[in-house]
């Protein structure tokens, strides 16, 4: 799924970029937005993989006007929404399709609200109720999600609850079923995500059993960071595919 950067600006915001800029072009532009952009900021926005400006033989980075862009959304997230990088980082990468108008304000593209949903945060449950009503779906669908193993559901005081990401889930196949996508077509990234997880475990498993809490703590932002990047470059090659079926 692709991140939507679209930013609408009137007579006193910069033109946009039409050619790659160095890191001090860029720096100069946004800081007419962003009183506390830097160069040092926009390097350590890069370390910490929000960023991929292509470089020079000589080592010298150069921004599209699509880097820029990016860059502008994750200030905006920063300072008008108080998000953490890594935050931003898995809705960049992992799909909250971002629309930013130019009054700074942050909306669904298509009227749809995707949460970003973290390895270690706290976990809130719904009853099967609560799934339908957020997410609109059919008790039969969720039904069929089950079945598959896509949605996973826990046994709570003998009643079958679910946490946020199942209703994340839920949400996104109830969009897919209006184009006939059935539960059972979504097996495909069922089997997906169980490779990914595998891979991720075989990396990080024994930090993550650590009694350690530092290292325990490590793991698991290293465990975003490489979940985000694993998104992306599941993303990249979507897109690359797409292309070709679109005859580009």
């Amino acid at each position: 799924m692709a991140v939507s950067e679209q930013t609408a600006r009137g007579a006193e915001a910069p033109s946009r970029p039409r050619k790659a800029l160095t890191i001090g072009a860029v720096c100069k532009i946004l800081q007419n937005e962003f009183d506390d952009v830097s160069i040092s900021k926009i390097r350590y926005l890069e370390d910490q993989k929000l960023l991929s400006p292509r470089r020079t033989s000589g080592g010298y980075r150069l921004y599209s006007q699509s880097d820029v862009e990016r860059l502008r959304t994750i200030l905006r997230l920063q300072r008008d929404e108080f998000l953490p990088l890594r935050v931003i980082r898995q809705e960049l990468a992992a799909g909250g399709d971002i629309v930013l108008g130019g009054d700074g304000e942050r909306k669904p593209a298509g009227g749809v609200v995707r949460r970003a949903i973290l390895v270690d945060t706290s976990r809130a449950y719904l009853t099967l109720e609560e799934v339908v009503e957020e997410t609109g779906a059919r008790e039969e669908l969720i039904g069929e999600l089950e079945n598959y193993g896509i949605v996973q559901p826990e046994k709570r005081e003998g009643k079958a609850v679910y946490d946020e990401t199942d209703r994340e889930i839920v949400r996104a196949a109830n969009e897919l079923s209006r184009v006939g996508v059935g539960a059972r077509n979504l097996r495909v990234f069922r089997s997906s995500a169980d490779r990914e997880a595998n891979l991720l475990e075989a990396l990080l498993g024994p930090s993550l059993r650590s009694r350690n809490p530092e290292r325990r703590k490590e793991a698991l932002q290293s465990l975003e960071s490489l979940a985000a990047t694993v998104s992306h470059l599941k993303h990249l090659l979507l897109v690359r595919d797409l292309r070709r079926l679109a005859g580009d």
